[in-house]
């Protein structure tokens, strides 16, 4: 019974993560983790690749 809790819980956190990252490229973001994330760009962002 534990481990199927555990499961759970892991597969919600995997999923909360996922949707997430899909709702952030809808909206534009170019890299998720960047403060600058929407004007992502300039030399000072640092994730520009």
């Amino acid at each position: 019974m534990v481990d199927i809790i555990a499961s759970v819980i892991v597969i919600a956190i995997i999923g909360g993560a996922v949707a997430y990252i899909i709702k952030s490229k809808k909206s534009g973001q170019k890299c998720i983790g960047c403060p600058h994330s929407k004007t992502c760009g300039s030399k000072s962002c640092g994730c520009n690749k």
